[in-house]
């Protein structure tokens, strides 16, 4: 297939997704259409998208690229992926019964509202929005240039654009109809690339004599360690836990019962498929040993497997499912900024007929952001453990603390979020605890939690009940239509 006939299938592909994107949310209007879906979502939706998330980038590209290079360590995103999503289905589903616009919000009522800690915690999930949003670009950057041939900076900037005028076109809606058709797509198209592969490697004997036998070890343990691989279950199982965009599909949710099936159901479909990157990346070894660069193992699969036409289109759903993914994390960051940022800076709700368009304007400056973070990274799955241990770890550990400890005190959480990072970025700096734990995501845990202990039995206990703190979070954004 020429370079002009994929580009022309991805116009092709991409445009029908935009149309789709604008015709199914034309009806909707106000602010709590365009940023949570009018909180109607059903089921198939919220998996739908949720699944869509998970079979995105991390699976389609860094869980194969794991076990291209380490075997069957390529099954611990998904299994790290499906007990995240088992704690958060019996942790924090039943913040639905709240109606909580943003993560802020619901972490500011386990804590008295405290203004400072809502400070400190809407700036860490809008980075942290903007960081997932990033692992999205690199993405669909790297299948953009894998399929036209561009320069990868160049495939980075038209990914971003395409992200902004994605969301100013439909909002919230139109990313949870187009994230579910994806989800189904991606899911399907990768068993059965993962079964043509198996046969096209000669099986799992041809698999095992073409890899190092560490490689093929359980869990791969014997290549990456025990404790490094553990840390990659941990990394992945705190992404639930802790990343807005998550939180947001439960408070869009129709209510809680659809949310708690909808994420439990994503636990388990998760789990069953974590087997199939594994596979895939696998069977890329023993097919062609000498792919350098661990990103493009996913996309040279496709096109060396399958037919030219076929191979295509899997392609461009593993692009268009990191373009779902990546909205849901922008839309979340738009969120964030236009209801807890705005009324932390200025004192005042943002006026409900200004949301939407103040919405579309923040959409090119999360996408330009998310832009910057990704220039120079190059490794799908150590950007996104790293940025997870620096970012979303503390808020892990304050939600529960905060949820389930009554001693837990503003003070204490916000120890809790500051340790966590800066235990991060020690970890990462020193080649030899990184060598040892295989990232900073476990000392980063136990760091912030003992932080998160120790404060709070030294600062007082909190001083008001959770029902006045609840009424005077709906208050402050009374008036934008949420």
């Amino acid at each position: 297939m020429s370079q002009a006939q994929m580009i022309i299938g991805l116009l092709v592909y991409v445009g029908g997704l935009m149309f789709l994107g604008w015709y199914i949310p034309r009806k909707q209007s106000g602010a709590e259409d365009f940023l949570l879906g009018g909180r109607g979502l059903p089921f198939i939706l919220v998996f739908g998208t949720t699944m869509a998330t998970m079979v995105g980038t991390g699976s389609t590209m860094g869980a194969v690229g794991n076990a291209y290079y380490n075997g069957w360590a390529g099954v611990l995103v998904g299994i790290g992926g499906s007990l995240g999503f088992f704690l958060l289905t019996y942790i924090f589903v039943d913040a639905r019964n709240d109606n909580f616009v943003t993560e802020t919000e619901e972490l500011a009522s386990y804590y008295q509202n405290n203004k400072l800690l809502k400070i400190v915690i809407s700036i860490m999930l809008t980075l942290a929005s903007i960081g997932w949003l990033g692992a999205h670009l690199m993405g669909g950057s790297t299948y953009l240039a894998h399929i036209t041939g561009l320069d990868m900076n160049l495939s980075r900037i038209i990914m971003a654009f395409t992200f902004a005028i994605y969301i100013v076109v439909g909002g919230y809606l139109a990313v949870v109809w187009t994230d579910t058709i994806q989800a189904f797509i991606l899911f399907f198209g990768f068993i059965a690339m993962a079964i043509v592969s198996l046969i096209k490697a000669g099986g799992m004997e041809g698999i095992s004599a073409a890899m190092p036998a560490e490689n093929f070890s359980f869990l791969g343990i014997d290549k990456i360690g025990l404790i490094p691989a553990i840390s990659v279950i941990v990394a992945i199982a705190t992404s639930p836990l802790s990343v807005p965009s998550f939180r947001q599909r439960i408070y869009s949710a129709k209510d809680t019962a659809t949310a708690k099936k909808a994420f439990l159901t994503t636990s388990i479909a998760f789990l069953l498929f974590a087997v199939t990157p594994a596979i895939v990346g696998m069977s890329a070894y023993a097919i062609n040993p000498n792919i350098a660069d661990s990103n493009f193992v996913f996309p040279y699969m496709a096109t060396s497997v399958f037919p030219p036409f076929i191979g295509l289109a899997i392609l461009i759903c593993g692009m268009s499912a990191t373009i779902s993914s990546g909205d849901s994390d922008a839309m979340t960051g738009i969120t964030i900024l236009v209801t807890d940022v705005y009324q932390l800076m200025t004192g005042k709700a943002l006026p409900a007929d200004k949301v939407v368009n103040v919405s579309k304007m923040m959409a090119f400056v999360v996408v330009g952001a998310a832009l910057a973070f990704t220039w120079f990274a190059k490794d799908i799955l150590g950007y996104i453990q790293t940025m997870i241990s620096t970012l979303l770890t503390g808020v892990a550990v304050a939600g529960i603390f905060g949820r389930y400890w009554k001693r837990s005190t503003w003070q204490g959480a916000l120890a809790a979020i500051i340790t966590a990072s800066l235990t991060s970025f020690f970890v990462s700096g020193n080649k030899d605890l990184i060598a040892f734990w295989g990232g900073p995501i476990i000392p980063a845990w136990i760091v912030s939690s003992l932080a998160q202990v120790i404060v709070s039995l030294l600062t007082p206990m909190p001083p008001r009940d959770r029902a006045e703190i609840l009424k005077e979070i709906h208050t402050e954004r009374q008036g934008m239509g949420l």
